[in-house]
């Protein structure tokens, strides 16, 4: 339970609070439940081996070797890379889980803040809260003006880098209103450990009031 406490949180990619977020979080935890029941089979075989003097023996090392390092973990990494994939596809398809409608907000990186800018709403101000609306794709244009930084909102999606001259493109979605913890998630210098921001998920009516007076604290 002390482990497990460390799930939660404002911060935690196992704390999902929209698809593509809890599409990550299921991979995570598929391939963990993967590794649990691996290393339970090699140590039960182990034990049993220790404890059992003519456990195995029947069997030769050849045999053994082909088991144990062919045939045992080649379905298992295949039918984890597969199901990799298809959760990879979810996350590049999120435009179209909404009828195509995107939400397009810039994200500029610089030592040590972020800087948000709504491109498809001309009159609305940059702010240095990111302000997002539920139920739709947003999709976060990323570059930086220096250094490379990683943009990352552990509970609405996966993360992306940054980078000077570049421009990097991630989706993510809320499901609820609320309030979410985003970091910068790449080194970046003496300041990177208060490279934070903030992520306020509206409603329709209120995503455009929020960005129509700017930042908020």
């Amino acid at each position: 339970m002390l482990a497990l406490s460390g799930c939660t949180g404002d911060l935690s990619a196992l704390h999902p609070a929209g698809p593509s977020a809890a599409s990550i979080a299921d991979l995570w935890w598929v391939m963990f439940w993967a590794a649990v029941g691996l290393f339970s089979l090699v140590l039960g075989l182990f034990l049993a081996a220790v404890s059992l003097p003519y456990f195995g023996r029947s069997i030769s090392a050849h045999h053994w070797t082909m088991a144990g390092g062919l045939i045992l973990p080649i379905p298992i990494l295949a039918g984890l890379t597969f199901y990799a994939f298809a959760q990879g596809e979810f996350l590049l398809d999120g435009a179209s889980r909404d009828g195509g409608e995107v939400v397009r907000i810039s994200a500029v990186g610089r030592m040590w803040q972020w800087e948000f800018s709504y491109p498809d709403l001309s009159a609305a101000p940059p702010t240095a809260v990111l302000h997002i609306p539920i139920n739709k794709t947003v999709e976060i244009t990323t570059t930086s003006q220096d250094v490379i930084h990683s943009f990352w909102v552990p509970r609405l999606g996966g993360k992306i880098d940054a980078i000077p001259g570049h421009a990097n493109i991630l989706r993510i979605r809320a499901d609820q209103p609320g309030r979410y913890g985003g970091v910068c998630s790449e080194y970046c210098g003496t300041g990177h450990a208060g490279m934070r921001f903030e992520v306020q998920a509206h409603t329709e009516e209120d995503f455009r009031l929020a960005i129509g007076r700017g930042s908020t604290p």
